[in-house]
């Protein structure tokens, strides 16, 4: 799905809009791997980066998250937090965390379900899992660069390096 397409909606109600560069980022708290709560609200001041992924442990995910992760000096250099969010369970986050060394967060959207996802237009509500969605927020929160793709399709790279030049 591109930046700015329509998430599916739930039963009937209209799905909420993608935030897109110029709009608010949603805020949200959310656990990370140990369980603490991490706000976004309480980021501001630098910039950070939403990674929303499907799935601990999968094929696509591990490979980009640890793209990530093999890049995180890139991130690092441009004073950016680096958020992985997905709507698995605290204790698949910090199981698949531990097995893959990632140095930054890991939250979960597990409950209320996808809730966070669902705010960023993200949301496969059949399936019940976060669309590979990502969002840099600025640090006044306010969202700079966004993309989203479909299931089985993974992000490049180079994009993240692009959206971290505008900065």
């Amino acid at each position: 799905m591109a930046a700015g397409a329509e998430a599916p909606a739930t039963a009937g109600a209209p799905a909420p809009a993608r935030p897109g560069p110029g709009d608010p980022a949603p805020d949200f708290t959310l656990p990370d791997t140990h369980g603490t709560p991490v706000h976004l609200a309480d980021l501001r001041g630098g910039p950070v980066l939403v990674v929303f992924y499907p799935f601990a442990f999968s094929g696509i995910c591990t490979g980009e998250l640890c793209e990530l992760r093999d890049n995180v000096e890139d991130f690092e250099a441009a004073g950016v937090t680096l958020l992985a969010v997905s709507c698995d369970s605290v204790f698949a986050q910090k199981a698949w965390a531990e097995q893959e060394g990632f140095g930054f967060d890991l939250l979960s959207d597990f409950w209320p379900h996808g809730e966070v996802a669902r705010s960023y237009g993200v949301l496969d509500e059949e399936a019940g899992i976060a669309l590979r969605g990502s969002f840099l927020v600025d640090a006044d929160g306010i969202v700079r660069w966004s993309v989203v793709n479909p299931r089985g399709r993974r992000r490049d790279l180079d994009g993240y390096r692009r959206a971290l030049e505008s900065l």
